[in-house]
């Protein structure tokens, strides 16, 4: 898809629309519309033999599907009303970013912990997958700020690389992916072989933009010597994109983030990212979510100049 300068206008209403007012929990979202794609697909797939084929062929299909779907659909739209294109464009970037959201979940849980521990177990549970009912605060505030750093890599910077590669199809293609994986990327007994090729694409998918992300929040907060730290501990991490991010966050507050968490009733090990071992604070929060913020801008200005580069 060849992109246009005229993006910019629908990119930046886009992520303008879900600052201001994120993902409304009663809207429709095509998320949603993914993942009862996904859930249909699997259940009438994941069975048998040939389940590492089965899921491939879904997972293509499925992005595939949504990839040319809406590139001949904003076709179809922009040939009748050049003004309805650009507006579809920016609903696709709000739908597909999740920066608004992701800050207001992560203040939630230092205001909910602020209140009681049992109140932060319950808050920090909505934006995690390890088991929260025995975490302390400590705890609580590592697991809300890896969530923060993770996903911003692939909430708020792995969209936009993409509707900078490929536009606005490439944005939902993107979402799909990351929803595929969301579903059926495990590796347990159901999933290991049906969800491996989304998982493997998914890793790719967010290669080259979790690294950016650690880059970038290393530059806004002025912590050069950050680097090679990051390149140290970002392969400190069961999944080879999400140490990256982290590890610029531990870099930046000067933490340690990883160790064991109880997940689906199992203790997993995960190894330290960083080595200062100290009580994370409500400044920590305060820093790194104002790192976040200047993250996003940063590479919204990159987006923008590598557009208006490559199509000036």
């Amino acid at each position: 898809m060849v992109l246009s300068t005229e993006l910019i206008l629908p990119l930046l209403a886009g992520i303008v629309l879900d600052a201001l007012i994120g993902d409304p929990e009663h809207w429709p979202h095509p998320v949603i519309a993914f993942g009862k794609v996904i859930s249909w697909g699997e259940k009438f797939l994941n069975n048998g033999k040939k389940r590492f084929l089965k899921g491939a062929i879904l997972t293509l299909l499925c992005v595939g599907s949504v990839f040319a779907g809406s590139y001949a659909l904003l076709q179809g739209i922009g040939n009748l009303n050049h003004t309805v294109y650009l507006i579809a464009n920016a609903i696709i970037v709000f739908f597909c970013l999740a920066a608004h959201t992701l800050i207001k979940e992560v203040r939630n849980v230092n205001r909910a912990l602020a209140q009681s521990l049992e109140q932060g177990r319950t808050q920090v549970a909505r934006i995690v997958g390890r088991n929260t009912s025995n975490l302390n605060a400590h705890q609580i505030r590592t697991a809300a700020l890896e969530t923060l750093a993770e996903n911003l890599s692939d909430g708020v910077i792995a969209p936009l690389f993409w509707f900078a590669l490929l536009g606005a199809p490439g944005m939902l293609a993107y979402k799909m992916v990351n929803t595929l994986d969301s579903m059926i990327g495990y590796k347990n007994e159901r999933y290991q072989l049906f969800g491996r090729f989304a998982a493997k694409l998914d890793d790719a998918a967010n290669w080259i933009p979790a690294r950016l992300t650690g880059w970038i929040m290393l530059m806004v907060s002025g912590k050069w010597k950050g680097f090679t730290f990051v390149q140290k501990y970002g392969r400190c991490h069961s999944s080879p994109n999400s140490g990256y991010p982290e590890a610029a966050l531990a870099a930046i507050l000067d933490c340690r983030f990883g160790g064991p968490n109880v997940y689906f009733g199992k203790i997993v090990e995960k190894p330290y990212i960083g080595t200062t071992a100290r009580e994370l604070t409500y400044d920590d929060f305060a820093k790194a979510i104002k790192v976040n913020v200047w993250t996003q801008v940063a590479f919204v200005g990159m987006v923008m100049a590598v557009m208006l580069l490559a199509h000036g």
